[in-house]
C-alpha cells in the first residue's frame, strides 16, 4: 500500500525503510507535521502514519478521509492527538503500535532518576571546564528510600521490579488493576493520594486521560513530602508544569527530571537553536539546577526504531490483506 509518512526524523526512514523490504509497500516521506494545513499532503493515499505530535483533529481526518485516507498508523504508543470519533464517523481505522519497548523507557527512567539524584549531569558540566571540585555534588542514596510508581503497565511495572529488586527500594504502586508478580517482591499497592503523600521520588508511567490530567498539580503537590523528586517519562499533560515550577523555586519540590512536557508540541524533535523560545515556563525550568529536561527520548533506542517500524508495517499489511482489518489489540476505537 501507499503511505504518507508525517513528521519524519532521519532515524525514522531508516527503520522503516529497513522493515519494508520485506513488505514493499510505497512510501512517501514527510519531514512537516500533519495539520489542517499539510493535510493536503496525503491526497490520494490509503495510509496516513503519523507520530505523537501531529495534529489528527476532525478538520484532519474529514480532508484526508475525502482524498481517500482509510487507515492511520500511528507509529507510537499514544493516541490521544486523534479524534477517533471524528475517524469511525469517517470510516477511517485507527491502529497503533501498543508496546514497543518497554525496556527502552523504563531504563531511561532509572537513568534519569539516578542522574539527577547523584547531580551526574551537573559533574558532566564541571568536568567539560576542567573543574574537579566536588563540593555541591553531595547527592542521595536510592537504597531503602521510598519510590511512587503510578501506573504499572508493562513500563511501570518493570521501573518498580528496578527499584524493589534491583535497589532495594521500598516501592509503592497505584494502578486500577493489580499486578501480582509485584506485590510477590514486595510492591505495595496504595491511593494515589497515600503515594504523593509517602514517596520519596515520585514516577509518572500512567496514560493520559480526563482522570489523570494534572494529576500533578498546585493541590497535589502541597500533599507531597518536602523534598519530593518528580519524574516524568509518560505523558507530558500529567504534570501542570506552571505549578511544578513554583514548587520547584519554592523548593518544596526537591527536583525534577522529565522528558515530556505538556506544550512540547512547538518545541520537541526539531532544532530550535537558533530561535527564540517564549514559553517561559519551559526556559525557567531549563535555568534549574535540579531539573533534568530531555526532548521525549525515553523510547529512542534501534530496539524500540525496529519493534515500531515492524509493528507498523504489519498493520498496513494486514489492513491491505484481510480487507480493512488489523490485528484486533492494535486497533484504537472511541469508546
Amino acid at each position: 500500500m501507499k503511505i504518507a509518512v508525517f513528521s519524519t526524523q532521519p532515524y525514522d526512514q531508516v527503520s522503516l525503510d529497513q522493515s519494508n523490504k520485506h513488505f514493499n509497500h510505497e512510501i512517501v516521506y514527510h519531514d512537516t507535521a500533519l495539520s489542517e494545513k499539510t493535510a493536503s499532503l496525503a491526497s490520494g493515499i490509503p495510509v496516513v502514519c503519523v507520530f505523537v505530535n501531529d495534529q489528527v483533529n476532525a478538520n484532519v481526518i474529514h480532508t484526508i478521509a475525502a482524498n481517500g485516507t482509510r487507515l492511520i498508523a500511528l507509529r507510537c504508543a499514544g493516541f490521544n492527538n486523534v479524534d477517533l470519533k471524528a475517524a469511525e464517523a469517517a470510516g477511517i481505522t485507527v491502529c497503533r503500535v501498543p508496546a514497543y519497548s518497554p525496556n527502552a523507557i523504563s531504563e531511561y527512567t532509572l537513568g534519569l532518576v539516578i542522574c539527577l539524584e547523584r547531580k551526574i549531569h551537573k559533574a558532566w558540566l564541571r568536568v567539560r571546564e576542567d573543574n574537579f571540585a566536588l563540593n555541591g555534588l553531595v547527592g542521595n542514596d536510592l537504597y531503602g528510600r521510598t519510590i511512587g510508581v503510578v501506573g504499572t503497565g508493562k513500563i511501570g511495572a518493570l521501573v518498580a521490579r528496578a527499584f524493589r529488586a534491583g535497589l532495594g527500594c521500598e516501592v509503592l504502586a497505584q494502578d486500577v488493576v493489580e499486578n501480582p508478580d509485584l506485590v510477590s517482591i514486595g510492591v505495595k499497592y496504595v491511593s494515589r493520594d497515600e503515594l504523593l503523600r509517602r514517596a520519596d521520588v515520585v514516577c509518572l508511567h500512567c496514560p493520559l486521560t480526563p482522570h489523570t490530567q494534572h494529576l500533578i498539580n498546585a493541590d497535589s503537590l502541597k500533599t507531597t513530602r518536602p523534598g519530593v523528586v518528580i519524574v516524568n517519562s509518560g505523558r507530558g499533560s500529567l504534570v501542570d508544569s506552571a505549578a511544578l515550577l513554583d514548587a520547584l523555586e519554592s523548593e518544596h519540590v526537591g527536583g525534577a527530571a522529565l522528558d515530556v512536557y505538556e506544550k512540547e508540541k512547538s518545541l520537541f524533535f526539531r532544532d530550535l537553536s537558533e530561535k527564540v523560545i517564549s514559553d517561559d515556563v519551559f526556559q525557567r525550568l531549563t535555568t534549574l539546577p535540579n531539573v533534568i529536561l530531555t526532548g521525549h527520548q525515553a523510547w529512542l533506542s534501534h530496539e524500540a526504531l525496529d519493534s515500531i517500524a515492524n509493528i507498523t508495517m504489519t498493520n498496513v499489511a494486514q489492513f491491505e490483506k484481510n480487507g480493512g482489518q488489523v490485528e484486533k489489540s492494535h486497533i484504537v476505537r472511541a469508546s
